[in-house]
Order: C-alpha cells, then structure tokens, then sequence
C-alpha cells in the first residue's frame, strides 16, 4: 500500500506500489502498481515509473524521465520481466531504462551511486555496475555489462553484448562496438583503445608501479592476439590490476575486443 505522506496532489500512484519511508513524488509523476521504491527516494516531477521495477534508497529521479517502460526489442512478447535499480543513483532529466527480455535473462540491473545525466538509456538485460556515468545522451544497448567505475563520455553508443571493464573510460561522440578491457581508455567516431584511463586511475590511488605494469600489459596484448597473449601472461606473476585485466580478456564473450595499437 502506498504512504500518501510526500506524494503531490496531482501525481498518480498505484495503491499498490510500495513506498518506503521519506519518499517524495512531486507534481505529475506515475508510479504504476508493480513498483517498489526505497527510503528516500525523489521523483521530482512528471517521471513515470511503471512494470516490475525497484529503485533503491535515497535514489533521485529528475523530470520526464521513463523507467521500467517495456524494451525497445520486437522479439518482446509481455512476458513478465524486471528492472532493479540500486541506492543513491541520479537519474537525469529524459534518462530511458528499459526492464529485461527473455532472451537476456529477464532482468536489467544498475549498481549503485550512478550518475546517469540526461537523455542518456540503459536498455534491455544490461548489467550496469556501481558509481558508473554515463554523460548526456549516451545509449547502451541491449544485454552490455558496465563494470564499476566506468565513464562513458557524451553521444557515445555501446553496441549491443558489449562489455566494458572496471574503471574504463570512453571519450565523447564514440562508438564502440567491441569490448573494453578494465582501465582501458577509448576515443574515436569507431573507438580504438588508445591506452590507459590515467585520470581514473589516479583517482583510484593506482601507485606508479601498477600504472607501469599495466602499461607494459598493453604494450604486450597490443603485439598479437589479445587471448593467446593473456593466456601467456596470466600463468606467471602479475600484479592485481594486471590479473584483473587477463581476467577480463579470458572472460567469456562473443565479442572480439578493442585491441591497443602497434607503438
């Protein structure tokens, strides 16, 4: 049953959506009956949150935002599918997030203390992780896993069964159709690994030692085959970050990578 308490006179609010406590929804939002909304959650104003969607504590949701709206994917047929949202998320005005299809596991996922400006679309059976950005008008289509940390930089695409590694950043106006090995920097109107996230590994506290190992890792998976190189590389001694990298390269995906260029 929905706490009327916080709830603005002109919003439409499913007596069965569940609403925890501080919950704020401002003038002419929707909130549909399947919904769950933590404690302290904002929706500002004119947001509509409709299917089998939750939203974590403390997460805020600016104006004509759509979440939880069946997925953008014709091969959808009203099976009944999900999306969770995590805590302390800040859902920009216009942001898109679809919940998942049968094909993809019936489920999207957001992390958490994501920042998610506006226009930007999480689509059907993503895996999005924690503190993950995705600047204005970013669309990641369907079934991609954004591991923690990831930047994604202005009007950039994310090709569909894409993965792109923790603390990896992509440049504005990219698109990137291939995957992206954590703390990998890519930038280009058809990306291209151009090196390290530097700004985002210092930020991290990545000592120069480990900065300079997983640039001598680059160095060697830019030689060749990215795994027949990892496969070499991750039976003898690596640092964390290096073994998070081979990791990441020997995961499973059906997707070739972005591979670094010959120096």
């Amino acid at each position: 049953m929905a706490d009327q308490s916080g709830i603005h006179p002109s919003a439409v609010v499913a007596p069965e959506a569940e609403l925890g406590a501080g919950v704020r929804i401002g003038p002419f939002c929707v909130v549909g009956p399947d919904v769950r909304l933590g404690d302290g959650v904002v929706l500002k104003s004119h947001v509509v949150v409709t299917g089998d969607t939750s939203i974590g504590a403390e997460t805020e949701i600016f104006p004509f935002a759509s979440i939880g709206e069946v997925p953008q994917d014709l091969k959808y047929r009203g099976e009944q599918v999900r999306l969770e949202i995590g805590a302390r998320n800040r859902i920009r005005e216009y942001v898109t997030m679809n919940p998942g299809t049968e094909g993809g596991g019936r489920v999207t996922v957001v992390g958490d203390d994501g920042l998610f400006m506006a226009g930007s679309h999480v689509a059907h059976d993503c895996r999005i992780g924690n503190k993950v950005i995705l600047v204005n008008n970013v669309s990641v289509a369907g079934h991609c896993v954004l591991e923690d940390d990831v930047i994604v930089g202005g009007h950039s695409g994310v090709h569909q069964w894409v993965r792109i590694g923790r603390g990896a950043m992509i440049g504005a106006v990219t698109m990137v159709t291939a995957d992206v090995i954590p703390y990998g920097l890519v930038q280009g109107p058809r990306g291209h690994l151009d090196g390290l996230n530097l700004v985002g590994l210092k930020r991290r506290g990545a000592s120069r030692a480990d900065i300079a190992a997983l640039r001598a890792l680059l160095g060697d998976l830019g030689q060749g085959a990215m795994r027949e190189t990892a496969r070499i590389r991750v039976e003898g001694e690596v640092t964390d970050m290096e073994r998070e990298v081979l990791d990441f390269v020997l995961g499973p995906s059906d997707r070739s990578f972005l591979s670094p260029r010959p120096a």
